[in-house]
């Protein structure tokens, strides 16, 4: 059998070739990744869940067999070095970093709730007392100093009486 018998043509592949080319997609994908970095899963922020979404709709479309294999590969190829490149010059570039990947916002600071802070996060009052809890095991506001949304959307909680020690939810 030759490659395109075995891996189809077109839309209408048999079961066999749809899953020969998943199997030979997963592991471009995983290639892909490791190219990407570590941080591309490891930070779970918008910049690093947005290349993992694209690869993931661009592929699929080669298992399918809607877009030809080669060149929607290179294109996938073509944003995993973007997206290295990108988080490269962000490290340098203070402005670039914040409009790429956003900036932390202070929703609490000793004993004062920033409403317009905790309105731009999304969050209620409940939501953020609830996260505190998760965090630092505390249902009392006045054990807290600063609540931070990071820029990951994750909030980090910094406790009275603890100097530069932040819990992480």
């Amino acid at each position: 059998m030759d490659i395109i018998g075995f891996f189809g043509e077109g839309k209408d592949l048999t079961i066999l070739q749809m899953s020969a080319r998943a199997i030979v997609i997963y592991f471009i994908s995983l290639i892909l990744i490791r190219i990407s970095g570590r941080r591309t899963f490891g930070k779970k922020t918008s910049f690093d869940i947005t290349i993992a979404i694209i690869l993931g709709a661009v592929l699929s479309r080669v298992i399918v067999g809607v877009s030809p294999f080669w060149p929607t590969v290179m294109c996938s190829f073509a944003l995993v070095l973007l997206h290295r490149g990108l988080a490269i010059f962000i490290i340098y570039n203070k402005t670039a970093s914040k409009w790429v990947k956003g900036d932390k916002r202070l929703i609490y600071y000793d004993g004062q709730i920033n409403e317009r802070n905790l309105r731009k996060c999304l969050m209620t009052k409940e939501d953020l007392i609830s996260d505190i809890r998760l965090s630092a095991n505390t249902d009392n506001l006045g054990d807290v100093k600063e609540v931070f949304m990071e820029h990951t959307g994750k909030l980090s909680v910094v406790l009275k009486g603890k100097k530069n020690d932040a819990d992480t939810i």
